[in-house]
């Protein structure tokens, strides 16, 4: 394994099975790492805006949710109907060592998600769409699996969001009435140590069909 950033280490991945793979060899230690390494807080603050807009009885899709660290928080906050998916098994495994979830499969931005419509309340994704990972494709089965009315709080740098298709996922869902854009928080570093010139921002959106 890259030692030295395995941030970059990931974000370097060529396709989705390379990527799965590197989560899986990093997932034991990917929560030490992130914290000692990195000072990532973005599973903090993605939970501190949800709260803001989400009932802890609802039930919540915790999307790319690696090995629970947004579901952790949630717990803190009150919040006990937890589901998840992510692409690296290794993830899924320290995920579901919590004893948090109340399912947790393999799921892949970009492609259909094995989820009725209408399946969750709201939903969230920390650090989940950046650079080499899910893409802004992602959205619209996000929109199809969480009901009117309930939200989709993620985070997103700002630079990734003009550059890499986002920008126009989000006009094209708001035109075609499947959601609107409610917050967007003031750009921020979460990943204070790691990349402290990098921000993001955290992106509200409420599903309306």
């Amino acid at each position: 394994m890259y030692e030295q950033n395995k941030v970059q280490w990931v974000y370097s991945s060529e396709g989705n099975d390379e990527l799965a793979d590197r989560y899986d060899q990093w997932a034991d230690t990917y929560d030490v790492d992130l914290e000692k390494d990195f000072y990532w807080n973005g599973h903090i603050r993605s939970v501190e805006v949800f709260v803001e807009f989400v009932s802890p009885a609802s039930k919540i899709i915790d999307v790319g949710c690696g090995t629970g660290l947004v579901g952790k928080q949630l717990v803190g906050k009150g919040f006990n109907h937890l589901h998840g998916f992510d692409m690296s098994q290794g993830m899924l495994t320290q995920a579901r060592n919590r004893g948090i979830y109340e399912d947790l499969k393999i799921g892949v931005l970009g492609e259909p998600l094995d989820y009725p419509t209408n399946s969750f309340e709201s939903a969230i994704a920390a650090g989940v769409f950046s650079v080499g990972h899910a893409p802004a494709s992602g959205w619209d089965e996000l929109a199809r699996i969480v009901r009117p009315g309930g939200y989709l709080v993620l985070t997103l740098r700002p630079d990734i969001f003009e550059s890499s298709g986002f920008s126009a996922k989000e006009k094209a869902l708001v035109s075609s009435k499947k959601w609107e854009l409610v917050d967007v928080t003031a750009p921020e570093p979460l990943l204070a140590k790691g990349e402290p010139d990098i921000l993001h921002t955290i992106r509200v959106y409420r599903m309306l069909k």
